[in-house]
């Protein structure tokens, strides 16, 4: 059996999650830093691999734009044309040894929280505390070419949900998740349509906790978290 033939069908297998854009994301990024799709490689045609992900055709663009976006991969027009791997990856500060082998443990942590935070902003936020979060929202809308403008509104939302629910210990423990993951995703490129993907969640995350459903809120969040973990797992760089 050929080790590289079988690693290419593990990479283009069915995606299965809500998260299809991030996951399709971590498969390709993952299959290009491990060298399972080597430099100057070209990506099967679009119909080949929506039917061999099992996504759709929106889906599977919105996630080629961004690892085109974030430098991973070349698309070229014309006779000859496709979507190809870059001959050289971006140039990004490798995180240390400790970082990478760490990292999902701060992405779970995060998850525990940031679930929490949802739960209880769902069953407790004041619509006084939501507006300004709404507000951020709208201002990240315009933010997305700038990820340093980007992170900071993030940080704030995140933190502004945390606050919504009253609790001192979770707007504790949700500031140092965010410190946490903002020592992450110092180590990778940031895609516009991933930032664009990422702020339709805390839209929809917003209006779940104002109509004061909490399942639809940890749901959404859940999917939030997942997805930035996906992000994280295709783009950070090797040691």
């Amino acid at each position: 059996m050929n080790p590289a033939a079988t690693s290419l069908e593990l990479t283009f297998a069915p995606v299965v999650s809500q998260t299809a854009f991030e996951e399709t994301m971590d498969r390709i990024g993952t299959a290009i830093k491990l060298g399972v799709l080597a430099p100057g490689a070209r990506l099967p045609a679009e119909r080949e691999l929506c039917q061999k992900l099992e996504i759709s055709r929106s889906t599977l663009r919105q996630a080629l734009t961004a690892l085109v976006q974030s430098g991973h991969l070349v698309a070229a027009r014309g006779r000859g044309g496709g979507t190809f791997v870059a001959d050289s990856p971006p140039r990004l500060e490798a995180p240390s040894a400790e970082m990478l082998s760490t990292w999902r443990d701060a992405c779970d942590v995060r998850l525990a929280v940031e679930l929490g935070v949802a739960a209880l902003a769902a069953d407790r936020a004041q619509p006084d505390r939501l507006e300004p979060l709404l507000a951020l929202v709208t201002e990240m809308d315009e933010m997305i070419e700038d990820f340093g403008e980007y992170r900071q509104a993030d940080v704030r939302f995140h933190i502004g949900l945390a606050e919504s629910t009253g609790s001192r210990p979770l707007i504790t423990l949700a500031t140092e998740a965010q410190g946490s993951m903002t020592d992450l995703i110092a180590h990778i490129a940031h895609p516009p349509e991933v930032l664009a993907n990422a702020n339709a969640q805390h839209a929809r995350l917003l209006a779940a906790i104002r109509a004061h459903d909490g399942t639809r809120a940890t749901s959404v969040m859940a999917e939030h978290v997942r997805g930035t973990e996906h992000v994280l797992a295709g783009l950070l760089p090797s040691s």
